[in-house]
């Protein structure tokens, strides 16, 4: 058989030949991983073994699980210097005295917030509240807020009798992404920073004698949403948890383009690559490094982030962990009409039952 000779082809059709074969194995790379992702099941045997015959037990049983998902986001080594906390006056009334802190964190990165207290409340509670990429903590609290998004959520859980802090996260896709490069040479992510950042500023109020500092609970939108479901795993002094407009399907919201809802694979938000998540962490496992502590979980089925049916069975996988250790009341979702909002009704209850 005689075979062409590749050298004395026409130029035009070489560059097809070799456009078609990189074409062909971009395609066949991405169908292999994709399908290695989704096949997401067949691992579980091998990374989780939950033992639901007691409370104690379950805990126990998925240890390995929590510190593997610790090496994941590359935490910030923990600082066990002399606290540097500045507070700044920010605004009052009748109901709240608010501070800009400062604390002194990793190097010369300095861990920041907004810091309310209640007037009415002797030891309040804590609620972090958590703001979205594209936001700050200001937003938090009803200010740069055009689109109603927040409702001044912040503004509300202190009127309820809450002490809220309100850490400032780096925002915008690609200061984010440039971070993301720079955290990646030290084995981090800026997940893990900013998740140490939070519990830096948490050692700081347990020098306060102003809060109580045994009912802490965790309340985030969007990014802050993702931020509430992967420090609470990890920082035991969160009693509480609330996730808004993150919870999902997540081998589909990465992995699978869809008409239905934005998939991470095809837009630029390089911050979201955590190596090893979709090893054994979706979010109804995330969920299970929280059990037994109280979970609530809210979203708008008008939210482009996700389709909601998938939500509900994420939810469904999720809630079964708390059911078999006969905790079902522990566990919540508010499934609202709106979009990619805060709504709170069903959340505020579920933290005034949980923290007050």
């Amino acid at each position: 058989m005689t075979h062409p000779d590749p050298f004395s082809a026409d130029p035009t059709t070489t560059s097809r030949w070799i456009s078609d074969r990189q074409r062909l194995l971009r395609h066949e790379a991405e169908d292999a991983l994709r399908a290695e992702i989704l096949d997401y099941t067949s691992r579980q045997e091998e990374y989780w073994q939950r033992d639901y015959s007691s409370v104690d037990a379950y805990v126990n049983s998925v240890r390995a699980n929590r510190e593997r998902w610790a090496e994941a986001v590359g935490v910030a080594p923990r600082q066990d210097r002399p606290f540097e906390a500045r507070l700044e006056p920010w605004f009052e009334d009748d109901h709240m005295q608010v501070w800009w802190l400062t604390v002194d964190f990793l190097g010369s990165l300095q861990a920041r917030a907004l810091f309310a207290l209640p007037r009415t409340v002797q030891q309040p509670p804590v609620v972090i509240a958590q703001h979205g990429i594209g936001s700050s903590p200001e937003k938090v609290f009803g200010l740069d807020d055009g689109g109603d998004i927040y409702k001044a959520y912040g503004r509300r859980l202190v009127e309820e009798g809450f002490a809220v802090l309100a850490p400032m996260n780096v925002s915008g896709a690609h200061p984010r992404a440039r971070l993301t490069r720079l955290c990646s040479l030290l084995g981090r992510t800026l997940w893990g920073v900013e998740i140490a950042r939070t519990q830096r500023l948490l050692d700081y109020l347990e020098t306060r004698d102003d809060v109580d500092m045994s009912r802490i609970g965790m309340y985030g939108i969007s990014l802050g949403g993702a931020y509430t479901m992967f420090t609470t795993p990890l920082e035991p002094r969160i009693t509480c948890a609330a996730v808004c407009a993150w919870f999902n399907h997540r081998p589909n919201k990465m992995a699978v383009d869809d008409p239905r809802y934005s998939c991470f694979l095809s837009v630029d938000e390089e911050h979201v690559w955590i190596p090893g998540w979709l090893r054994e962490f979706t979010d109804s496992d995330l969920v299970s490094l929280i059990c037994p502590r109280p979970l609530f979980i809210e979203h708008g089925k008008a939210d482009g982030i996700a389709w909601w049916p998938q939500v509900l069975e994420e939810y469904e996988a999720s809630a079964g962990h708390y059911r078999r250790l006969g905790l079902d009341d522990r566990i919540g979702i508010e499934l609202h009409e709106g979009g990619h909002e805060i709504r709170m009704q069903g959340t505020l209850d579920f933290l005034r039952r949980h923290l007050h």
